[in-house]
């Protein structure tokens, strides 16, 4: 378990450390997790199929979030040679890493719903 108090030394405390902001600021903001849902869901979508199934996001914020997502090397960028050109995107494999990170987030958002609504 990476996340043991009891046997941490300073050095492996840094380490994880600068490892959980590292992995905060690489899917920070709003819209990765949606993005990537969506490709793991859909496997391969276009643009504009992104966009409509992550509800509320402009085109210019998708693509930001789309070039770095390239940029660190979760997703792929193909141009279709079709008329009119299309650009689609899919995961890669170091991608599917993040895949049990965000089921537990949904896990959790899932959970926390409940109580809200419980209470």
């Amino acid at each position: 378990m990476l996340f043991d108090t009891n046997t941490c030394d300073p050095e492996q405390s840094r380490q994880r450390t600068l490892a959980l902001r590292d992995a905060i600021e690489l899917l920070s903001g709003k819209w990765k997790f949606c993005i990537l849902l969506n490709l793991y869901q859909y496997k391969i979508m276009r643009f504009k199929d992104l966009q409509e199934t992550s509800i509320g996001i402009t085109p210019k914020v998708l693509s930001k979030e789309l070039q770095e997502l390239e940029e660190n090397l979760l997703i792929t960028r193909t141009v279709n040679n079709t008329k009119p050109v299309t650009v689609s995107y899919a995961l890669t494999d170091h991608a599917i890493e993040t895949q049990p990170v965000i089921n537990a987030l949904i896990e959790f958002g899932l959970k926390h719903r409940k109580k809200i609504k419980d209470e």
